[in-house]
């Protein structure tokens, strides 16, 4: 069985091809690249999806596949509906199963698939999400998250504050590199939640004292511990020996450090999702797919996208059968 999926929630169109073993048979993506000091503007990434998804579409469709799978939500809605109306085309023109996806739930399986984990932690940090999430109780539950901006939005947000080009987090560390002292930050943890825009106003605000460099530094270092520390209270409530990294930030070397520090001293393997994976992609949303489909579910050709579909309002039935594959 193959199945195609199709991601498109933010800036990328991805086409992904795998088929029942979880075998990546096809891998492309168009991804708008904002100018520096620019971040993503919704209608041109829509009108980017339009332009050239075809192109990877085509090339997937030629291969034959056995179902569609695209990324119903969470998203900016006019990437997402981009996406919706592709996949629904597809898969009524070739007479083939539906499925809606949920992205971070998406992001969760690939990691799995490649690493091996088989009950994390899964620390989600992305552009717009920083989610602690575990399976507990026959579904994903969030364990602690950002009450404001993603962790990878306030990176960028930053970033180009300075001048330079998305992603924000891997020309941060390179500046960071070259600090020669730690500027204290905000660190804001509610409870197991976490707020971002008050660290991101101190750190722009440090600029006017403090060389780029060091904010630099200091901001990746307290951003980080907030997430390590969140995550830390998720293991110990779950009582889990597996942490997951997902989404953009979890390709920081940095952070991937801290978090296999705290999770050596609590007994717990770290599982890093390879850097290729970590981001947006079509395959995630084809093995998703895969699983929903082949436990007998689909989406009906009409259902409208979900801008904010939380992955504690997903069903896994994989899970509840006790494998994936």
């Amino acid at each position: 069985m193959k199945t195609l999926g199709i991601e498109s929630t933010a800036h990328t169109f991805g086409v992904g091809v795998v088929d029942e073993r979880g075998r990546i048979l096809f891998d492309e993506r168009v991804v708008l690249r904002p100018p520096e000091g620019m971040g993503i503007l919704p209608r041109e990434a829509a009108d980017l999806f339009s332009r050239e998804g075809w192109k990877p579409l085509l090339k997937a469709v030629n291969m034959g596949v056995d179902g569609v799978a695209f990324s119903i939500g969470p998203g900016l809605g006019p990437s997402l509906r981009t996406g919706a109306v592709a996949a629904r085309y597809i898969a009524s023109s070739l007479n083939v199963p539906l499925i809606g996806v949920n992205h971070s739930l998406s992001h969760i399986e690939i990691g799995k698939l490649l690493t091996g984990a088989e009950d994390p932690v899964v620390v989600y940090t992305s552009g717009a999400n920083t989610q602690i999430i575990a399976h507990e109780g026959g579904k994903y539950r969030i364990f602690g998250e950002t009450l404001d901006m993603g962790i990878g939005n306030m990176l960028d947000t930053f970033a180009r504050r300075l001048g330079l080009s998305m992603p924000g987090p891997p020309k941060l560390l390179e500046l960071a590199q070259h600090a020669k002292q730690y500027i204290p930050l905000p660190y804001t943890v509610k409870g197991s939640d976490l707020t971002f825009s008050g660290l991101l106003t101190a750190a722009e605000r440090a600029l006017e004292k403090y060389p780029k460099e060091d904010v630099a530094f200091s901001l990746l270092e307290t951003a980080f511990a907030m997430v390590v520390e969140v995550a830390e209270r998720a293991l110990a409530h779950t009582e889990k020996d597996e942490v997951l990294l997902v989404g953009g930030v979890a390709a920081s070397p940095r952070f991937q450090e801290m978090m296999k520090t705290m999770a050596e001293e609590r007994g717990a393997k770290v599982h890093i999702v390879p850097q290729k994976y970590a981001v947006d992609n079509g395959v995630m949303i084809a093995w998703t797919g895969y699983l929903y489909l082949s436990h007998g579910y689909k989406t009906p050709i009409n259902t409208p996208i979900n801008p904010y579909f939380r992955i504690d309002q997903a069903e896994t039935p994989w899970l509840d059968a006790g494998g994936g594959i």
